[in-house]
């Protein structure tokens, strides 16, 4: 255990990115106690041999689709005529858009990489600090996970065995109180700040964007009435998404043409070898912790402190945001997943409110240095540094962190829907 542990934060330590120090410490693993190297490619290829996790590259794929097709731009137009002029406009229509985009791709990246380039464009058009329009697209896009679909959520249900279907409505409400949340911190930021209001609240621009935006904003009932009503799986609502994003940009947009689709399915083909990379190198290394019951280990510690389910939820939460800071999410489910979720389970706790309580505790982890993604994203399209994109964004991590924590140590707001629509 030493040896696996210690090997992997030595590599770390180096410099090596996650997925490499993961991958080389259970290749030195396996040499060092004379398993059959043949042995890693076997359960890296077993880790990702599943049909849940078909639902990550058409959920991308319908992301890559919507950023090209014309639908980000939609939303936004929509959300702005909605909620432009409240204090603080653009920055409330920046939420709501993330939060109507998040029912559509299920990822923190498509949307601040996507959604991100039209908002601060429009926010700093109109006046605002760039600081601020960096910060409020960074933390408003890690709603993109939370509310369903989730890409976190599929790796998440595929490894803890729980319903994938029930993991999506566990995120509803607590996504919906981010955006609240974050709503109120734009509010007091843009009174302090005096920045712009959009224009007057306009019927007729409400109704035309309404109309003009309808078939994307249709995209969420889709997914989640086809889940409910039995009509698909989630892996196949991630493909009628990606059917349906087709359609709103070659047919009724027009804006992606023939020539278009190869670059979009190149780009998705990329990152989602990443993805899957990521995924297979994290399945050997957990294999190799459970061969040296690490979990077991894990939950005797914890144990040891505690017992009470409060305690044990206070203590994860706190190691996951740490752990937010150096690690990528998905690694970080796939190898925390079957240490934590033995534990939280033998205490009485729902592994349903536990996977959102933990993914909802990483998408946390892309908003803080030293490997936030969605800071570097968003630092890249608002053109300005990685450390200035940190401190900006600093003060949106308390709004996001309310959210958890009531999330975490109320139950019903997670699983009262769950409950009711799935049986």
């Amino acid at each position: 255990m030493l040896f696996l542990i210690g090997g992997f934060l030595f590599l770390i330590a180096l410099g090596f990115p996650i997925v490499f120090s993961m991958a080389i410490t259970s290749l030195l693993y396996l040499a060092v106690y004379g398993i059959p190297i043949i042995t890693i490619a076997q359960k890296m290829v077993i880790g990702i041999d599943s049909y849940a996790l078909l639902a990550i590259p058409f959920f991308i794929l319908a992301g890559n689709l919507m950023n090209m097709g014309g639908v980000t731009q939609r939303l936004f137009r929509f959300a702005t005529a909605m909620v432009g002029h409240v204090p603080g406009g653009l920055g409330h229509a920046n939420v709501l858009a993330s939060m109507i985009f998040a029912g559509m791709s299920g990822s923190a990246v498509a949307d601040a990489g996507g959604l991100g380039t039209i908002e601060i464009k429009a926010m700093t058009d109109e006046g605002y600090d760039i600081g601020f329009s960096a910060a409020v697209t960074a933390a408003s896009s890690t709603i993109g996970p939370i509310i369903p679909p989730s890409i976190p959520m599929v790796i998440y249900a595929s490894i803890a065995n729980v319903s994938v279907g029930k993991l999506f409505l566990a995120g509803a409400v607590p996504g919906i109180l981010m955006g609240v949340a974050l709503m109120i911190m734009v509010y007091f930021v843009a009174k302090k700040r005096n920045y712009p209001v959009h224009a007057k609240f306009s019927l007729k621009e409400g109704v035309t964007s309404f109309c003009d935006g309808f078939l994307p904003l249709m995209t969420p009932a889709i997914i989640l009435g086809g889940i409910l009503g039995g009509v698909f799986s989630p892996t196949e609502a991630a493909m009628a998404a990606s059917a349906w994003a087709i359609f709103l940009g070659m047919v009724v947009y027009k804006e992606i043409r023939i020539r278009d689709l190869l670059p979009i399915v190149m780009n998705t083909i990329k990152t989602t070898s990443i993805v899957a990379f990521i995924i297979s190198a994290a399945c050997i290394f957990g294999w190799l912790l459970g061969r040296e019951q690490v979990p077991q280990s894990a939950a005797q510690l914890l144990f040891s402190i505690s017992r009470d389910p409060n305690v044990f939820m206070f203590i994860v939460i706190v190691f996951l945001l740490i752990v937010g800071c150096v690690m990528e999410p998905a690694a970080a489910i796939i190898l925390l997943t079957p240490i934590l979720v033995p534990a939280a389970v033998q205490l009485g706790i729902d592994p349903v409110h536990f996977g959102l309580v933990l993914v909802l505790d990483l998408m946390i982890g892309l908003l803080t240095p030293p490997v936030g993604v969605v800071l570097y994203i968003t630092a890249n399209v608002a053109k300005i540094s990685f450390e200035e994109m940190s401190r900006v964004c600093a003060p949106y991590l308390i709004p996001l962190i309310i959210v958890l924590l009531i999330s975490a140590f109320y139950p019903p707001i997670v699983m009262t829907l769950p409950n009711l629509l799935i049986r």
